[in-house]
């Protein structure tokens, strides 16, 4: 018997669908399986830090399932090692408020810790077992997909989704006014949003930071379509793509922390689509619609499956693990292996072959070869 009777459970960094989903599971599977209580940290690590937390009960599990974002609520800006602390004067200045977190830990009564996040709460857990002895699950969550260790992250099917859609409504009214429509796509880093949503909404174009674009074929793709009579394109553009030998587009940075973030790339190539082949162009940033409203069935069953087994590896003492989809199956890997790189799209990997071979352009082709290629 691993002697665990108490765990607490929170949610870090960006939301995503699918993260109730999980919660509701670790607390039915502790409560009829484990026999365990389940206490809630509210805000991520603020909660841990400021000592935010209640006990998490079946009936607070009611209606989980469906429901978008997180009941525990979420920050991208509570690192306890980097802590914003407000001054008495009004200046925020960071601190490590690590100690107060073992503090508040213990004073819980906590066993074991169940974070549910991407690569940053992970390695921040990964932080806190090695250095304050908190014994820690992970639960990988994004939709951005792009951590290394499993194969895929609950919530990017919900983002796909919402994606194709728009890409779906963007295509009637690029047809209707023969017009170029970009989207711009969540993702950061990576391009596995931007490389599935425009293989499967019909792009005729996909931008994404692993392969940095030139202009030149991709107005040589919207000519070759004209001369077929399709004066009319779709584009999909991942947040994080650059081209070549070019700067990534950043919509802000926050003061203190100094983090970037992403935003505003499908404008400028728009402008550039505008100005070197005098298209009419429209661009769309889809923004924040990709994480709300309720997650799509193979999201909840997947974040029901990660729940499910973090509550086991907890119960049973197996400590800083990470649940992780392989094979189909729901494995434990060493939380150490799975933070730290990212899982990024290989440029010659099989699904960017086949958008190529369905005539896609990623903006590294020969010009003249893409002319050609349109017959």
């Amino acid at each position: 018997m691993s002697g665990v009777r108490r765990i607490g459970v929170l949610t870090g960094g960006g939301d995503a669908p699918g993260l109730n989903a999980v919660i509701r599971a670790v607390v039915k599977a502790c409560k009829y399986i484990h026999h365990i209580t389940v206490i809630g940290i509210t805000g991520g690590y603020a909660g841990l830090v400021e000592l935010r937390a209640r006990e998490l009960t079946l009936d607070d599990t009611s209606g989980l399932l469906v429901r978008g974002g997180t009941i525990l609520g979420t920050s991208n800006r509570a690192n306890p090692f980097r802590y914003p602390y407000v001054r008495p004067d009004g200046a925020e200045e960071m601190i490590d408020a690590s100690p107060a977190v073992k503090k508040n830990f213990e004073k819980l009564g906590l066993d074991c810790l169940i974070a549910i996040g991407g690569d940053g709460t992970l390695a921040c857990s990964e932080r806190m077992q090695r250095e304050l002895g908190i014994p820690v699950v992970g639960v990988p969550k994004t939709i951005d997909n792009d951590l290394s260790a499993t194969e895929y992250t609950f919530g990017f099917a919900t983002a796909l989704e919402v994606a194709t859609n728009a890409l779906d409504r963007l295509h009637t009214t690029a047809e209707s006014h023969h017009r170029v429509m970009l989207l711009e796509v969540m993702g950061r880093e990576a391009g596995w949003i931007a490389l599935h949503a425009g293989m499967a909404g019909g792009a005729d174009v996909i931008l994404i930071r692993e392969i940095p674009f030139r202009i030149e074929p991709i107005l040589a793709k919207f000519r070759a379509r004209e001369r077929r009579g399709r004066p009319f394109s779709l584009v999909v553009v991942a947040e994080g793509a650059a081209p070549a030998g070019g700067d990534q587009v950043f919509a802000s940075e926050d003061a203190l922390t100094g983090w970037k973030r992403l935003g505003g790339i499908s404008a400028a190539v728009a402008r550039q689509i505008e100005e070197l082949g005098g298209y009419e162009v429209r661009s769309t940033i889809l923004g924040h619609i990709q994480r709300g409203g309720s997650p799509v069935p193979v999201d909840r069953i997947l974040a029901s499956r990660c729940g499910v087994e973090a509550a086991r590896l907890a119960a049973t003492g197996q400590f800083g693990q990470m649940v992780a989809l392989r094979a189909d199956q729901i494995v434990a890997v060493p939380l150490v292996d799975a933070i730290g790189k990212l899982k990024l799209v290989d440029p010659g990997c099989q699904m960017v072959a086949a958008a190529r071979a369905v005539g896609t352009v990623f903006g590294d082709e020969d010009p003249e070869a893409v002319e050609e290629s349109e017959g």
